[in-house]
């Protein structure tokens, strides 16, 4: 059977003091709106709805960068989740399916989970994803169950107190067919304590037509929305935990995990080692038995196998290390291809470059690829030795088997096989060091004696 999502994104996100959208803050480098849109895709939805209102020009961005077939529907007037699930009625005319609702501020809700709840719909009218809190204090709505069935939901401020005291609450999270879920949003009213057009309405109205209702249970901590900064970060938090663990369980050696920061896209082979203080950001890849040392920083790259990356490297967008590539202490590389077991061992800058195979780049080399406005290439062949402190300024090409003099300043093409040289001659001056410190001393002390 076919699924629709239907992601609410409207909200603008108060608590968070900020100008930008609720849903599009980050965790682990992606807006919360793309982990909902993730747990999302596991359905294999045939539609991806998102309902946006503040910054919905932003939401808007942001949702077609991670999947351009994403459909947004705008909430004028925020009066409400019924009102929000309301306004993709005209997009889902017609639709043959199932349409489950998630919430882009809530990032967590398992793939296992989503695809529970579409699994019972098999035998019930509406599924709603429910947990069971231990502190009944706490103000969420309330499922109402009789029999093994959900009879209604109850918001928390329109609660009689023996309904506020059940452990039973609501995520939101509603599956039903699409257009019976559209024909009961038509229904709701918003004759209750906020004035608003409540979602969870559903389930009463459904069951007064004799549908039928059930729950889905899930653990309290997928249902973690996020509502402020300081949410924001606790949210982090238990994703980077749960990605540290992963990645553990699935082979990887991560010493000291607490200090070290995944991103959402994160992919490490079984066998690598990631020393303590590594930050991955987006795009990363690194495949088995590479080791990253302390203190590196990566994004957008691709790390083959048994590379060695570091201590206190960085890596950026672009940047493609071959088998056995040696990047060492203080080196930068970006937009650079480094073929298999080259080395830039140490203080060197490669950038829009191509480096051969088993090349040797000195320390204090730098590729100088830019003039001010255009970007160069520099093309190093294979088995090239590349001496300590050599600029090599783009467009250039150096060719198999040469080599640079230390202190060079390459401004043309090296032929195959060539060593090239180009450097001030030493001029020695004999005594003057000795001659300029006496008179700057005098100066000095002159200075003092007239202060």
């Amino acid at each position: 059977m076919s699924v629709a999502l239907i992601i609410l994104a409207a909200g603008k996100g108060t608590r968070m003091q900020s100008d930008l959208p609720k849903v599009l803050h980050k965790i682990a480098g992606a807006p919360m709106l793309v982990h909902a849109m993730k747990s999302g895709a596991a359905l294999d939805p045939a539609r991806t709805i998102v309902v946006a209102g503040h910054g919905a020009d932003l939401v808007t961005a942001a949702a077609q960068d991670w999947d351009e077939g994403a459909e947004i529907v705008l909430q004028t007037e925020q009066l409400g989740t019924g009102h929000a699930v309301a306004q993709a009625a005209p997009a889902l005319d017609g639709f043959e399916g199932d349409a489950i609702v998630l919430y882009g501020d809530t990032p967590f809700i398992r793939p296992e989970t989503l695809e529970a709840m579409i699994a019972a719909r098999a035998d019930n009218d509406v599924v709603v994803l429910g947990f069971e809190v231990a502190d009944t204090s706490q103000k969420y709505g309330r499922l109402v169950e009789a029999d093994g069935a959900l009879t209604e939901i109850v918001e928390f401020k329109d609660a009689s107190a023996d309904i506020r005291a059940l452990p039973l609450c609501n995520s939101g999270v509603i599956a039903c067919d699409a257009q019976l879920l559209m024909s009961l949003v038509a229904e709701i009213g918003n004759d209750n304590a906020s004035g608003e057009y409540y979602l969870t309405d559903v389930v009463a109205l459904a069951r007064a037509q004799g549908k039928t209702a059930t729950v889905v249970r899930c653990d309290e901590a997928e249902t973690m929305g996020v509502n402020s900064k300081a949410e924001l970060n606790a949210a982090d938090a238990i994703f980077q935990t749960a990605t540290r663990a992963a990645m553990v369980e699935a082979g990887v050696t991560v010493q000291m995990p607490e200090s070290v920061y995944f991103s959402h896209d994160t992919y490490v082979g079984p066998d690598a080692v990631i020393e303590p203080h590594v930050v991955f950001g987006l795009g990363v890849t690194v495949e088995n038995g590479a080791q990253i040392r302390a203190f590196s920083h990566l994004e957008g790259c691709h790390v083959s196998r048994d590379a060695v990356v570091g201590p206190y490297a960085r890596l950026r967008p672009g940047t493609e290390l071959a088998e056995g590539v040696k990047i060492g202490n203080f080196v930068e590389t970006k937009n650079a291809v480094i073929e298999a077991g080259a080395k830039v061992n140490h203080l060197s800058y490669i950038g829009d470059a191509q480096v051969g195979e088993r090349t040797n780049i000195g320390a204090g080399t730098i590729t100088c690829n830019y003039d001010g406005v255009f970007k160069h290439r520099t093309t190093v062949g294979r088995d090239v030795f590349i001496g300590s402190n050599t600029m090599l300024v783009a467009p250039v090409t150096l060719g198999d088997e040469s080599m640079t003099a230390t202190g060079t300043v390459v401004t043309r093409d090296v032929p195959e096989g060539d060593m090239a040289v180009a450097r001030a001659r030493q001029d020695n001056k004999p005594g003057f060091a000795r001659r300029m410190f006496e008179k700057l001393k005098a100066k000095k002390a002159k200075a003092a004696k007239e202060a």
